[in-house]
């Protein structure tokens, strides 16, 4: 018996720890791969190029719009973010989980283009938590720090298209809580395959 491959879709506010929790499953999960997204945004510092993201410029990132090369894309903060169909395509021949890390926008797009896909919401205790991670990080200004939190308050009105939702208030048992999403997916009957034998004639092995 095999299994098919399938998508995660993880979705948090700006500071949810999406990224963090996406990064702990992935070293529990042997056929899970994070996908790479296409941004136009700067590279910042320690991250790694084709590793964290593809960094492109926006002439470049619209011309692969027009080409219709994304299977999302969206923008978030003024920069451009896409997962590229082929990165999908080749997930799903391989069998494997692919985690997309991206925001509700992009979420909806894959939720419209593969329905089979999964899709979980990250959401922090409260507001006041959410506002102390984004400082604690010192990236932002006041001013982009009041605006990504208006922006948690239009995003949290998408939970509800959401199949999953994780509260990140103690983050080991959250990373727990993803994991048992991707095993119990794994094991939904439509996405498993059987060779060879019948179902009563051996020994069954699925890895997830």
């Amino acid at each position: 018996m095999t299994q098919r491959g399938f998508i995660v879709v993880v979705s948090a506010p700006s500071g949810g720890g999406k990224t963090t929790i996406c990064q702990a499953v992935l070293k529990r999960r042997k056929r899970a791969i994070l996908s790479v997204s296409a941004t136009t945004r700067p590279q910042c510092p320690g991250e790694r190029e084709g590793i964290d993201y593809l960094f492109v410029s926006e002439e470049v990132f619209r011309s692969r719009i027009e080409e219709g090369a994304f299977a999302e894309w969206a923008e978030v903060h003024g920069h451009l973010y896409g997962t590229l169909s082929d990165t999908v395509r080749a997930a799903m021949e391989q069998g494997r989980i692919l985690i997309l890390d991206i925001d509700v926008e992009g979420a909806q797009q894959i939720r419209a283009a593969f329905p089979d896909s999964v899709s979980i919401f990250i959401v922090p205790p409260s507001l006041r938590v959410l506002e102390e991670r984004l400082r604690a990080r010192r990236r932002d200004t006041q001013e982009a720090i009041e605006h990504r939190l208006l922006r948690v308050a239009r995003e949290m009105k998408e939970i509800v298209r959401y199949d999953y939702v994780v509260v990140n208030d103690d983050f080991d048992r959250a990373v727990d809580q993803v994991e048992a999403i991707f095993t119990a997916e794994g094991c939904r009957r439509e996405r498993l395959e059987w060779e060879g034998e019948d179902s009563m004639g051996g020994p069954l092995h699925v890895e997830l």
